[in-house]
């Protein structure tokens, strides 16, 4: 791949930050504007600064689950060759040494296509292949990209990896090396665009990813990073690139804006904090926001310190948009000074993929098409998530069977070996579907689309009592007698439907009429009201075990074992050892909702 602009990039000794020269050649909005009389007005520059995030993988228009173009109600078009259109579209239309385009983190995690060149044909083997987002990307032309938190999911070894293979930096100013808490990765970018009779625009982009990579991905990270806040990193970096010169300060941080977190008080930094860097630290321009999987066409929000407005954009995850942020300056006093700022974002459902890319990246897309084609086993009946969330699905069961089964085994011959094992799963997706007859790893993996692993912790029946109802929080309270509308039942207090959690070998029901906190009712096991005192071996995916959700107790429950294979691949290890998938071997009927002891359904 030639490495074009690179180049032109200057690694700073101390940082291993980059500046980058670019557009030589002056472009007509740099040009100064001449009066009828002859004076000179002052010099102007227009710079478009363009974005994305949340990309997982999406490389294509393509739906490996369902194996078929991606289509939804919204008539949404994803992937990276939708992006380059849009990105050659907006250079053509403002001069390619004009624009800068960024990311804003969460790229090598998502979709089969990266799980398979993560860990089928790993890009970290020796001689092994360059990954196909880095190919994406580098053929693209992105100039930077802020760590997204799963990047690390997959290991340090894996990230490092891909970072030497991306054209561009990987920015993280607050991902701290644990021992020396010194910047792991380059902080900050920063790239000139020369303008005709006047001095360069110097363009500054700081990266900054989540602290909730310490929770969630602790059994990489702990020891050898740390992740401090948003607010506290930016205020020390943002004037530091101002007294390099910087004129213009973008931020790509994979932060969310709506200033709240889903891991609790666990620590003292905020996960979606994106409008209080803005609100907090003087000196910013723009912040390109990730992270949340929301559209933000133009957020606005006014710097406390100096009453400017800092403009905000977030575009829609997997490349179904780009933002596209529109700065104007002008040249005076002897230097470059922000004019104004405003940010849309371009639908990708309004191009066509870029053939370049299409062409690129056609052998490896084949590739993992016959990989989650394989067949592994036979099912004999179709099994459905699409009443998942409200009522106790067989598919789900197989989930916690297989987590069940696996945790049992590895605790065989070990002093925890006689705790009765009980398993958490979620209904991650709510279309997911495995169809009687051939199953196929595909079908398997549209069930578990997480790369998550498996840990086992061990809990009290009242530890799993209060961690029940913490869950039950997902359902709307809703009365006797009131008409149930399914689409209206859940999602409670914003939460997603992947922190809603089966718990298996128990029963319970689930009294949606009662307020949160007294909803689990008949709770028992083997027959018998819970004991409050027994112990439990709960197996849990990392994930939840390491806090996410801020679901009580777990995360602070003694942890007995953990593996790194994915839950995923243990489903379709356990599929392919039976051969057949009948329900009869591992669904059961353990919990119900109900109003006032009546069931609901």
């Amino acid at each position: 791949m030639p490495l074009n602009r690179r180049k032109f990039l200057k690694k700073s000794a101390v940082t291993g930050a980059g500046v980058a020269l670019a557009g030589a050649a002056a472009a007509p909005a740099a040009q100064a504007a001449e009066t009828s009389g002859g004076t000179k007005s002052p010099k102007r520059y227009s710079l478009t600064v363009m974005g994305t995030t949340d990309l997982h993988g999406h490389v294509f228009n393509w739906d490996y689950f369902k194996d078929a173009e991606y289509t939804d109600k919204a008539g949404n078009a994803q992937g990276l060759a939708r992006i380059s259109t849009l990105v050659n579209e907006i250079r053509k239309e403002k001069g390619h040494c004009n624009t800068l385009l960024l990311d804003a983190g969460d790229t090598i995690q998502g979709t089969p296509l990266t799980y398979y060149y993560a860990k089928v044909d790993p890009i970290t083997a020796k001689g092994g292949p360059i990954h196909p987002m880095a190919q994406a990307m580098n053929a693209i032309g992105f100039d930077a990209a802020a760590l997204g938190n799963h990047e690390f999911n997959y290991g340090i070894e894996t990230l490092r990896k891909f970072e030497s293979q991306c054209h561009f930096p990987l920015l993280g100013a607050n991902a701290l090396d644990a021992k020396t808490l010194k910047p792991a990765f380059p902080p900050y970018f920063i790239k000139e665009f020369y303008v005709h009779g006047a001095p360069p625009v110097k363009v500054a982009v700081l990266g900054l990813t989540n602290p909730g990579i310490a929770i969630w991905d602790k059994a990489y990270v702990q020891g050898k990073l740390t992740f401090p806040g948003l607010e506290e990193q930016a205020a020390k970096w943002v004037p530091k690139l101002r007294s390099m010169g910087a004129d213009v300060v973008v931020v790509s941080a994979h932060s969310g804006s709506s200033g709240t977190s889903s891991y609790g008080d666990q620590l003292p930094y905020v996960e979606n904090s994106a409008a209080l860097v803005a609100q907090q630290v003087p000196g910013i321009d723009a912040i390109l926001v990730g992270h949340a999987h929301v559209e933000i066409p133009e957020l606005k929000v006014t710097n406390t310190a100096t009453g400017k407005t800092v403009v905000l954009s977030e575009p829609l995850a997997y490349a179904e948009r780009l933002s596209v942020f529109d700065v104007e300056l002008v040249f005076e006093k002897g230097k470059w000074q922000v004019e104004s700022v405003a940010a849309t974002v371009r639908n990708s459902n309004s191009v066509a993929d870029d053939p370049k890319i299409t062409k690129l990246l056609k052998d490896e897309h084949d590739v993992v098409v016959a990989y989650v084609n394989q067949v592994v086993g036979t099912a004999t009946e179709t099994l459905t998530t699409v009443e998942a969330r409200y009522k106790d699905a067989p598919i789900i069961d197989l989930i916690t069977k297989v987590q069940e089964d696996v945790v049992k085994a590895a605790l065989a011959g070990t002093a925890y070996a006689s705790l009765p094992v009980i398993a958490q799963a979620s209904p991650f997706s709510r279309t997911s579907e495995i169809p009687a007859g051939d199953v196929t790893i595909r079908d398997l993996s549209s069930l578990y689309v997480y790369d998550n692993t498996l840990v086992a912790k061990v809990m009290t029946g009242a530890q799993i009592r209060a961690y029940l109802e913490y869950s039950a929080n997902y359902f709307v309270r809703t009365a006797a007698g009131t008409v149930i509308d399914t689409e209206k039942l859940t999602n409670a207090n914003n939460r997603p439907d992947y922190n809603y959690d089966y718990v298996s070998g128990l029963q319970y029901d689930i009294d949606i009429a009662q307020a949160e906190g007294s909803r689990i009712k008949n709770l028992s096991y083997n027959g018998a009201a819970l004991d409050d005192a027994q112990q439990f071996v709960l197996a849990v995916n990392n994930y939840r075990a390491n806090g996410g959700g801020a679901f009580p107790h777990v995360a602070s429950a003694t942890e007995v074992w953990s593996e790194s294979t994915e839950i995923r691949t243990r489903i379709a290890e356990w599929v392919t050892a039976k051969g057949t998938l009948d329900p009869k071997e591992f669904a059961s009927v353990d919990w119900k909702l109900t109003r006032d002891g009546t069931p609901v359904f």
